[in-house]
């Protein structure tokens, strides 16, 4: 069974299509980078992944629940980081983390035992009584993972998570999420612009314009990945 599948995907704001017939599918335990340029329609697959909008054409299915007929099914195997965060800046860590535990329901005792297991595998538990605005990027980053697998998802997503970090947050943050994929069989799919956050054994899709131009190892698309990226997601001259 795979993790993630999507199929015939599209979706349009008015006249303009955002995505294109989109189809992919992601095998479980693997980090996926979903790299194109601002406007490929990255954002807008995340939006309806996470259900933010409705599904117009297509279908995607997360771990076998399809999100259009078993919608919380589906998303309960679902963890999800945004581009900005939505820490409580004025809350601890664990205050963070124990309200999104109150959120999904999860009783307090086995609420707390999930807690203290994220705070280790995020390398956060000296940190737990810290407020949230005295992290830096890359701890907040990790806290925000931690909160994304209290509820024990499967697939995780993690949409430009590395904005507005410096360079050794954003390696550093890149190393720990891979991690995650090889010891605890997470699937991951990161999207970015940024093609020095893409490592060569990575699965990797390049959309251009809401299509999905090229899939495959990264290690597949030569020694000059930006080359590569450059000729594939180039905007389609126009026609006279």
């Amino acid at each position: 069974m795979n993790a993630l599948e999507v199929s015939e995907l599209a979706f349009a704001y008015g006249p303009r299509q955002a995505l294109d017939e989109l189809a992919f599918s992601l095998r479980p335990g693997r980090f996926a980078a979903l790299l194109g340029p601002n406007g490929a329609g990255k954002s807008t697959l995340i939006a309806l992944l996470t259900r933010l909008y409705d599904l117009q054409a297509g279908d995607i299915r997360i771990f076998g629940h399809s999100l259009r007929r078993a919608p919380r099914q589906a998303l309960r195997q679902l963890g999800v980081v945004f581009q900005q965060s939505t820490l409580d800046l004025d809350l601890s860590v664990q205050q963070n983390l124990a309200y999104h535990a109150a959120l999904h329901g999860l009783p307090r005792r086995e609420a707390q035992a999930r807690i203290e297991l994220e705070l280790a595998r995020q390398q956060l538990g000296e940190r737990r009584h810290d407020k949230v605005r005295e992290l830096n990027g890359g701890h907040r980053r990790r806290v925000e993972i931690a909160r994304a697998l209290l509820h024990r998802p499967r697939l995780l997503l993690l949409d430009e998570a590395s904005a507005g970090l410096d360079p050794a947050s954003r390696l550093a943050l890149g190393r720990h999420v891979r991690h995650l994929c090889q010891e605890h069989q997470l699937t991951v799919l990161w999207t970015t612009h940024l093609l020095d956050e893409v490592q060569a054994g990575d699965q990797l899709l390049m959309l251009r314009q809401g299509r999905l131009v090229a899939e495959g190892r990264a290690d597949q698309f030569g020694d000059d990945l930006g080359a590569s990226f450059e000729r594939l997601t180039a905007a389609a001259p126009c026609q006279p």
